[in-house]
């Protein structure tokens, strides 16, 4: 589906002020609760628009001020150009990286990939975390996890298969009962799969989807990109990201326990 923005009424009067000329299509790639717009005009950037209903778990407001600050560390990412709420919806417009995501880089081999993937979240990683104004510890986290369970947000139909079928409350208890009692602290992305990380001409081309972005235990990002590293190219290859990135033992009580925790959002 393709449309001009500017005859889209129903945007605020200061988005339409950047768009016009522009047409929109639709993203399907990914799972985020926003609708997602790829924005192109001739002779103009592309950017990109994002959409979220207003109300206690939308992220777009998190992942502005996540973006502008990866910015200010050196760390390629998308632009924000605005971001604005009309009480109803919340809206967030930012360039468009170059190149494409680390799934649809079909000219890569999926071992360049995960070469590329392994340096991306070292260089991450080893961010000072002092400098990182967002907390996503496991006390934080938990608190958000059950306020989700709560308000009946969490999708118990797209549990992992070995979870399926399980509730989310017996699901929060067992993150209550086997939570870590060390945490291993980095400046963590948070959504850390292979459809967030760009790559333009065999490099990497910078970091998206960043609402979820903070300090976290190193297995916030781990356990999810072991999952979608299996999940696309298969079992085989997560041996090769984790020799990549330097973890030559892992925790597996902490794998697991990471992607129940993404269970909830």
């Amino acid at each position: 589906m393709v449309v001009r923005l500017q005859e889209d009424g129903r945007l605020p009067v200061s988005l339409r002020n950047h768009l016009g000329g522009y047409e929109w299509r639709r993203d399907a790639l990914g799972r985020s609760s926003a609708c997602v717009f790829r924005l192109e005009g001739e002779g103009r950037p592309g950017l990109y628009l994002k959409v979220e209903e207003a109300g206690p778990f939308c992220e777009l407001a998190d992942e502005a001020e996540r973006l502008v600050w990866l910015r200010s560390q050196g760390l390629d990412c998308p632009e924000v150009i605005a971001h604005e709420s009309d009480g109803e919806r919340s809206f967030l417009l930012m360039t468009a990286l170059p190149g494409v995501d680390l799934v649809t880089a079909a000219t890569l081999l999926p071992e360049e990939r995960i070469e590329i993937f392994a340096s991306a979240f070292s260089t991450l990683h080893n961010v000072d975390i002092s400098a990182c104004p967002f907390d996503h510890r496991l006390e934080k986290r938990l608190v958000a996890a059950a306020a989700r369970m709560r308000a009946g947000v969490v999708d118990e139909t797209d549990f992992d298969e070995e979870r399926l079928g399980k509730s989310a409350f017996f699901l929060f208890g067992e993150l209550q009962r086997l939570r870590p009692a060390i945490e291993n602290l980095v400046v963590a992305h948070g959504d850390a799969c292979l459809p967030n990380f760009m790559v333009a001409e065999g490099r990497f081309a910078g970091y998206i989807d960043c609402c979820r972005l903070g300090v976290a235990d190193r297995y916030q990002d781990i356990a999810l990109a072991c999952r979608s590293i299996a999940h696309n190219f298969g079992g085989e290859f997560v041996r090769l990201f984790l020799n990549a990135y330097g973890l030559s033992i892992i925790d597996p009580v902490k794998m697991d326990y990471y992607q129940l925790l993404d269970e909830f959002f």
